[in-house]
C-alpha cells in the first residue's frame, strides 16, 4: 500500500477484520461460541509461526485450548456457509469476467493416524509419498488479485471403506469416496451454480482429462488442463496435422515453432518460457448437446523450460481465434498459485500436546 500511512493502514487492517467477523456471527447461535470463533480467527492471523492449540489459547487469554478446540470439532455450525461467506466476500474486490479458477491439492503433513483423512500419500508439499491429509482447493484469479474461495477434504478409499473409523472422526454418513477430480468437478459447478464470473479453468496433470472437460465445453468455459507426456492428441480439418502422444508431437516441432514469453517479473527478472500452441478442431455447440455461442478450438499447448528443457503439456478449449498469449495466462495463473502456496507451506510440525487427549 505504497503512499498510506501505517496508522490508515492498520486502520483498514482492523476495520476489514470487524466486518469479516460481522458476516462469520450469524453462523453461530450463542454469543460465547461466536467470540471464540472470533477470537480463533485473531490467533489464525496472530504473529506465532506455528498455530497449536495452547499457543491459540493464550493469545485469547483463555486457560486451556478447549474452547477454541471446540469450534473445531464439538460446536455446531455450518462450514459450506462459511465458504459462501469467504467466497462472496472475495469477489467484492476481485471479480472479473476473465478470471481465472485454478483447480489445486495440497498435503497437510500429519504424525498421527486420528486426523480425518489422514494416511500415507504422495503429496507435492513433500515431493514423496508421507502421512498427512489432502486437501483439493479453488483459487479466484484475477486481474486484481487471488483468495481461496472452496475447498474439499479428500478420503481416501482406506477411509471411506471403514464405515467405524469414519464415525470415529464425526464423518457424516452421506459422505462416499470420490476422486480429486470428482472432488473438482463439484467446485467448478457450484462456482457456475454461483454465478462466479469467470472464463477460465486451469488445473495441472491429475485434473486434466474426463468429467472436467466435457463440464467446461457445454458451460462454454475455457480451459487449460494438464496432461501427461503420453496423453494421446490427434487433428482434424487443421491445416497442420498432428497425431501421437504430447511429447511426440512435441519433439517434432521445428525450433522455429516456440515461442519465448514471460510470466512475470520475478526477483531476478523476467520469468521466461518457450511456448507452443497447436490449434487441432474447431467444434461448435452441437457436438456436445451445449448452447454456447460461436465456434471453439480444441488444442494442445506446451511449455519448454529455457534452463533444462523440462516439458508440460495442456489440453486446451477456447473461442476460436484465441491467441497463445491469452491461453498462456490461465497457465501462468496457475504457477503462480502454486508458487505461492509452496512459498507458504509451514514446516513439518513435531508431535506435540495440545491438550487432555489431543495432539496435532
Amino acid at each position: 500500500m505504497t503512499g498510506v500511512s501505517i496508522e490508515t493502514t492498520l486502520e483498514l487492517w482492523a476495520s476489514s477484520l470487524r466486518d469479516v467477523k460481522a458476516r462469520m456471527r450469524p453462523l453461530f447461535t450463542q454469543e460465547r461460541v461466536a467470540n471464540s470463533a472470533s477470537q480463533f480467527l485473531d490467533g489464525l492471523l496472530g504473529e506465532e509461526r506455528r498455530k497449536t492449540g495452547w499457543m491459540r489459547a493464550e493469545a485469547a487469554g483463555d486457560p486451556g485450548p478447549w474452547r477454541q478446540q471446540a469450534i473445531l470439532g464439538r460446536g455446531h455450525w455450518d462450514a459450506d456457509a462459511l465458504r459462501d461467506i469467504v467466497r462472496d466476500y472475495a469477489l467484492e474486490t476481485l471479480a472479473d469476467a476473465d478470471a481465472v479458477l485454478v483447480i489445486d491439492e495440497t498435503g497437510f503433513l500429519k504424525q498421527g493416524k486420528a486426523s480425518c483423512g489422514v494416511g500415507r500419500q504422495y503429496t507435492g508439499s513433500a515431493g514423496k509419498i508421507t502421512n498427512c491429509q489432502i486437501g483439493v482447493f479453488a483459487s479466484y484469479v484475477s486481474r486484481h488479485g487471488h483468495a481461496f474461495i472452496d475447498r474439499a477434504l479428500y478420503l481416501p478409499k482406506v477411509w471411506t471403506e471403514d464405515r467405524n473409523r469414519m464415525a470415529r472422526a464425526h464423518v457424516p454418513d452421506t459422505v462416499s469416496f470420490l476422486t480429486k477430480p470428482a472432488l473438482a468437478l463439484a467446485m467448478i459447478e457450484r462456482a457456475i451454480a454461483s454465478d462466479v464470473p469467470f472464463s477460465w479453468v486451469a488445473a495441472d496433470s491429475v485434473y486434466g482429462v474426463g468429467d472436467i472437460e466435457m463440464a467446461l465445453k457445454r458451460s462454454a468455459k475455457g480451459y487449460v488442463l494438464g496432461v501427461n507426456a503420453n496423453h494421446l492428441f490427434r487433428s482434424w480439418g487443421k491445416p497442420l496435422a498432428v497425431a501421437g502422444t504430447a511429447k511426440d508431437i512435441a519433439e517434432a516441432l521445428p525450433d522455429d515453432a516456440w515461442r519465448r514469453l514471460s510470466a512475470s517479473d520475478g526477483t531476478k527478472g523476467a520469468r521466461l518460457h518457450d511456448w507452443v500452441y497447436l490449434e487441432l478442431a474447431d467444434l461448435d455447440a452441437d457436438d456436445f448437446d451445449a448452447a454456447f455461442p460461436g465456434i471453439w478450438t480444441r488444442g494442445l499447448l506446451i511449455r519448454r523450460n529455457i534452463a533444462d528443457g523440462d516439458l508440460a503439456f495442456f489440453s486446451t478449449w477456447c473461442p476460436v481465434g484465441t491467441s497463445m498469449e491469452k491461453l498462456v495466462m490461465p497457465a501462468f495463473a496457475m504457477m503462480a498459485v502454486i508458487r505461492h502456496r509452496a512459498n507458504t507451506m509451514p514446516p513439518p510440525k513435531t508431535k506435540q500436546r495440545l491438550g487432555p487427549g489431543i495432539s496435532n
